[in-house]
């Protein structure tokens, strides 16, 4: 449930009705939601060999009902009436293999409360077994054809109007084309992860391993979404919702891991682990809901079923709340506050706050997820996982509404690692209320980024790296000549994703290679990017590594590796860091040296890769670029010189060739794995050279360290 910030709420002596409080008639003696079977003396009887007819159940329904079994008709019946007969939607593609055993099956969507109907959603639809959780079906209130509208939730006022209003004017991805198979585009991404090792039991109680694979499989998968639709648009404005898409499909097909549901930690998700989208905390067991603050499950006692909560979403919705490091005051749901379509009301106790009642009673630990301002995007948030607490305090008060609002008092288990105190102080080194503790120097760039970065080391008493030049991109000696001459864009406005006469679109394969927001949407062996001879202005989406730096960096020393590179910013899988500058080396000085270099500060582009973990459109060969390109940053170079190696690393580099007329413009350009944290260090596999070298002992700490590095 989502939570604003506000001043203290803790509730007057003397002011609290106990008795309004705790008791309570439990949820099983409440009106059931149908009515009582209808004396069915007084109906003909239908002739011997009629079809059994069941007439399903009407809404309106409660926010947590959805239709079940036996009211699913068949497919037939659940057609669209303007869908051609003859192509139903929702047919899987039985030539695609997604490495999982259970076969999807032609049962229709299981579609919720307020859900839009299925017009334009042609995957593979919910299958009814063990590979969908039921209490997640409950509570999962989007449908893959959603039109995206913006992270809030119906919570807001309004919201359901304007969301209508899309779908009635968008013209997004037709998935029943066939000119977009979404399974072929799916098994495409799965090819490369050893999903065949994904058994029933991994989807159930998932590791490290497992919840990495799955947030990468979604991200790339909404990446890819999100270009689709990207190019078929005729304006760059309409907002769309990619994640419910590729999370919704992932979830009908049991691409997903920690299904079962369960009190305390999830097995490999971390305290401090940071999410984009709610879907990702679904697919790994963190937080079910989609929409919903309150995540809870049922315990059977001695005698009946309780709910216990077993995880919040604060993420400022609610009124009234009040943030710290390790208390959190948490308001109830219900109630419509912020709904301007409805009566407000005192809220109930029941759902989710009857959960927090009985967690309260327990004392069962809670997993609390915040939701924090994504700075680089106006309404989007980030969700981060700040560990266990356990609620210490109840009561019912008086809200800025005028009704009785349920309040809970949530402490934080001593002992784990500091996650949102840590996000507070960089805020603070940000706004200049507290000044970075043990800082060499403000700016190691001297105002060569448009970002400082900072160079600080809380280890020991070193001063500072080995002198070198600071300089933003790379020296050529000289010019790499074309065969033949390259030919830039026309698109003076900037290049637009569905402009399928832009040079640089088509030598992309038809795409722009990068979102509206700056992510790349997939690994190629080569990016194209506008170059000198094109005319598109600066800061058109195609020239992303020309930009310089988008988050504030910082230089620090380790205990044994020496000086690395973090960030004080959150990092969102695909995003760009930096690229790797320095002086480009020529093949003929390095033979002249007898081929071999100091290579404590050398990039070499000629390296194939060596990877515990897969990468996207990973291949385990070098990529194809159009001349061997070694970079020395010995003496001049940026950030990237202080990226140490890892064999679970969470940065890549991709080549980047820019537009230059009869020389080639080749770049190495840094983007994220997945979603890095503040304060985490930056690092990318080494790779392995073609020849025979010296190795390394390697420092990288990973669970899958080879124990050398080239």
């Amino acid at each position: 449930m989502d939570q604003t910030l506000g001043h203290d709420s803790a509730p007057a002596s003397g002011s609290v009705d106990k008795s309004r409080v705790w008791d309570v008639t439990p949820l099983r003696r409440l009106v059931p939601v149908f009515p009582s079977q209808t004396d069915m003396s007084s109906f003909p009887t239908p002739p011997a060999g009629a079809p059994f007819i069941c007439v399903p159940p009407t809404g309106p329904f409660p926010s947590e009902v959805a239709p079940f079994y036996p009211f699913f008709g068949s497919l037939e019946s659940q057609r669209h009436h303007e869908q051609n007969p003859q192509t139903p939607f929702g047919s899987p593609n039985p030539n695609v293999s997604f490495g999982y055993n259970n076969p999807i099956s032609d049962a229709v969507p299981l579609n919720s409360f307020r859900s839009p109907p299925p017009s334009t959603a042609g995957v593979t639809p919910i299958r009814r077994n063990g590979d969908t959780d039921p209490q997640y079906l409950s509570g999962f209130s989007i449908h893959i054809s959603d039109v995206e509208g913006s992270q809030g939730t119906s919570k807001s006022g309004g919201s359901k109007n304007k969301s209508q209003k899309r779908r009635k004017g968008s013209r997004g991805t037709n998935f029943t084309s066939p000119e977009v198979d979404m399974d072929a585009i799916l098994n495409n991404i799965l090819s490369p992860f050893n999903v065949m090792e994904f058994d029933e039991s991994r989807k159930a109680d998932g590791d490290k391993e497992s919840v990495g694979y799955i947030l990468l499989i979604f991200d790339l998968f909404r990446r890819k979404i999100s270009q689709l639709e990207d190019s078929r648009e005729a304006t760059i404005t309409l907002t769309r919702r990619p994640d419910l898409k590729a999370g919704a499909i992932l979830m009908n097909k049991g691409i997903r891991t920690n299904s079962r549901k369960r009190i305390g930690l999830v097995p490999g998700v971390e305290v401090g682990d940071i999410f984009f989208f709610r879907m990702e905390m679904c697919l790994v067991g963190l937080h079910s809901q989609s929409m919903a603050g309150i995540d809870y499950m049922g315990l059977k006692s001695s005698q009946e079923e309780e709910p216990l909560a077993v995880s919040i979403v604060s993420s400022g919705g609610y009124e009234d709340n009040v943030e710290d490091a390790d208390v959190l005051i948490y308001s109830g749901q219900g109630g419509n506050i912020y709904r301007k379509d409805k009566d407000v009301m005192d809220q109930k106790l029941e759902r989710g706050n009857l959960a927090l009642d009985k967690s309260f009673h327990k004392g069962n630990e809670i997993r609390v997820i915040r939701g924090v301002k994504d700075v680089a995007t106006p309404s989007g948030k980030i969700y981060v996982y700040d560990g266990l607490y356990k609620i210490q305090e109840s009561w019912l008060e008086k809200g800025k509404s005028g009704v009785n609002v349920y309040k809970y008092k949530l402490v934080r288990l001593s002992g784990q690692r500091e996650v949102f105190m840590t996000w507070r102080l960089i805020q603070q080194w940000k706004d200049g209320i507290t000044s970075r503790s043990e800082v060499i120097l403000p700016d190691l760039t001297s105002g060569a980024e448009n970002i400082p970065v900072s160079l600080v080391n809380e280890v020991d008493d070193e001063k500072g790296p080995k002198h070198f030049t600071y300089f933003p991109s790379l020296k050529y000696s000289k010019t790499e000549n074309s065969a033949e001459p390259s030919v830039g864009c026309t698109c003076r406005s900037g290049c637009l994703p569905n402009n399928s006469s832009c040079s640089c679109i088509q030598k992309n394969a038809g795409y722009l290679p990068y979102a509206i927001n700056g992510i790349l949407v997939n690994q190629n062996s080569l990016t194209h990017e506008c170059g000198f001879s094109c005319l598109c202005p600066s800061n058109c989406r195609n020239r992303l590594s020309q930009g310089g730096l988008r988050v504030r960096l910082e230089v620090f020393k380790t205990k044994g590796k020496g000086w690395a590179l973090r960030s004080w910013d959150p990092i969102r899988a695909g995003a760009f860091i930096c690229e790797y500058a320095g002086e480009v080396i020529d093949m003929s000085e390095i033979e002249k040296l007898g081929g071999e270099i100091e290579d404590d500060y050398v990039f070499d582009a000629t390296r194939t890769r060596q990877l515990a973990e897969p990468l996207p459109d990973d291949s385990h060969e070098a990529p194809k670029i159009p001349f061997p390109l070694i970079i020395n940053a010995k003496a001049v170079g940026n950030v990237a010189r202080f990226m140490n190696h890892s064999c679970s690393p969470n940065v890549f580099w991709q080549p980047i060739l820019r537009e230059s007329n009869k020389d080639f413009d080749l770049h190495i350009a840094f983007h994220a794995i997945k979603h890095i944290p503040p304060m985490t260090e930056l690092t990318y596999d080494y790779g392995i050279p073609d020849k025979a070298e010296r190795k390394k002992n390697c420092l990288c700490g990973s669970s899958k360290c080879r124990g050398y590095f080239y």
